[in-house]
């Protein structure tokens, strides 16, 4: 492609001591705990409102927060403070009070266990009191165009907006951009799609409909339990008599907190990049297409669904995998089958390998791929990038493998490593090291003060 050198002068905003480029459940998590920690705290955010895919991309209900059996809450903190908040205004369920199998979890069973109903509308309200509340300075419509580096440090981001462009300069940045975007700008190495051929989990645009017969719809899966995935002999049958293509093996809905309104999480668009431009607009595109087919799809042959209607669709189409930055530590299946216990943990989780075939129609949760266990570790060293050092990652961009990061990528593990990354940037700060220098120790002690969770070895044990 023909180059253009672009040079001009950019004003320069009032620094702060933490960055956080990106709202999502990971931006969330760590502007929260930055500026209760006491940093002063910019958050960055392209939509009009926070979210990310809690918002902008419908994506619903949050999954499990609990161990894989159920049994224990692992991801607490800002995340069970922002969903308890969301209930008190109606918008939301406690993860404990709902059940793998029933409609809420789109009776699908496992990794299904407690999994947590929201609105998202619900979810900008909350989302926003909660960083008005703690002094987050919020920046919407914002997207952030490169990184301004010296050596191996970030002293800021260029970001476009109407306003034009300009520079937000920070002592630390967290990268919570899902796709690594500033710290790929700043020089960080990364892997991208899985080892072999780079193929990357694919696209899903979520939508919700309207007028669905709940009971309808309930009593089909009561009377066919042995179906993998919601409606997947319906969905077999019209493949093999060609009257429909879809792209998926059953139809993944989930129930929504309105009645006949339904989350769908169906449309699938393979072999694209979602770090290209051009190949996030032909995912859009083919993915509203796929909607208009399923809808059709709906009415004609699903039971409780033949007078539903679309009550919309996403803002953005959903992204499951991009970058994944080369960290000081490589999260591995291994570590999540086995439970491995890190000396630097700063999050739990129980959510299993979810990975959704790149080239096909397989997945979730296929044969092939070992359970996890039933708590596993995250470790500080996945948020640490080995290439720079006052930066720290967040999210779906973390250090980890093609097959642990489908079982870390989903928002309530996103929280928790936002929180995470956000109390250590402020202990960077109080302390005035690099995060990569933190007193991890004390780190462990304030996230456990602050209410989140590390596993049963830190309930008995001091830390340090």
């Amino acid at each position: 492609m023909p180059s253009h050198t672009f040079t001009r002068q950019l004003p320069v905003a009032e620094p702060t001591d933490v960055l956080v480029v990106g709202s999502g459940p990971s931006g969330l998590g760590a502007a929260l705990s930055a500026a209760r920690n006491g940093a002063s705290v910019r958050l960055v955010e392209r939509f009009g409102f926070l979210g990310g895919n809690l918002t902008a991309g419908l994506v619903g209900p949050c999954m499990t927060s609990f161990s894989l059996d159920g049994s224990t809450q692992l991801v607490r903190g800002v995340f069970d403070e922002f969903v308890r908040r969301m209930v008190e205004v109606g918008g939301a369920v406690h993860p404990s009070e709902t059940r793998s199998g029933s409609p809420y979890s789109g009776f699908m069973v496992y990794g299904h266990e407690a999994v947590t109903p929201f609105d998202p509308e619900a979810a900008k309200r909350v989302a926003a009191d909660m960083c008005q509340e703690a002094g987050v300075r919020l920046l919407l419509h914002t997207f952030v165009a490169d990184a301004v580096t010296e050596g191996r440090r970030v002293t800021g981001v260029v970001v476009a907006n109407k306003s034009g462009l300009s520079v937000l300069p920070a002592t630390t940045v967290i990268d919570c951009t899902g796709d690594g975007d500033v710290a790929a700008r700043a020089g960080a190495g990364f892997d991208l799609g899985r080892d072999g051929d780079g193929q990357t989990q694919p696209m899903t645009l979520f939508f919700r409909v309207a007028g669905v017969d709940d009971e309808a719809v309930r009593a089909y899966q009561d009377a066919h339990p042995e179906e993998r995935f919601p409606f997947q002999g319906l969905v077999e049958r019209a493949s093999e008599d060609g009257s429909f293509t879809l792209p998926r093996r059953g139809i993944q809905l989930f129930k929504t907190l309105e009645p006949g309104v339904w989350r769908i999480n169906t449309t699938r668009v393979l072999g694209l990049d979602g770090t290209d431009a051009d190949d996030l607009t032909s995912g859009e595109l083919t993915a509203r297409q796929q909607v208009v087919e399923l809808l059709r799809f709906f009415r004609e042959r699903l039971p409780g669904m033949r007078d539903c209607t679309l009550l919309d669709t996403a803002a953005t189409i959903g992204v499951r995998e991009t970058r994944r930055i080369r960290g000081e530590h490589l999260l591995t299946l291994d570590e999540l089958t086995s439970g491995h216990a890190f000396e630097d943990t700063v999050a739990v989780a129980g959510y299993p390998v979810d990975i959704h075939s790149p080239t096909g129609p397989n997945g979730p949760f296929d044969d092939g791929i070992p359970p996890t266990a039933n708590i596993y570790e995250i470790p500080f060293g996945s948020l640490v990038p080995r290439d720079l050092d006052n930066l720290l990652l967040s999210g779906r961009c973390v250090s980890a493998t093609h097959e642990a990061l489908a079982a870390v990528r989903v928002m309530p593990p996103s929280f928790a490593m936002g929180e995470a990354a956000g109390t250590a940037a402020a202990l960077a700060r109080r302390d005035g090291v690099p995060p990569r220098a933190v007193d991890v120790p004390a780190l462990q002690r304030l996230l456990l003060d602050q209410g989140a969770y590390l596993g049963p070895r830190f309930e008995s044990a001091s830390v340090g």
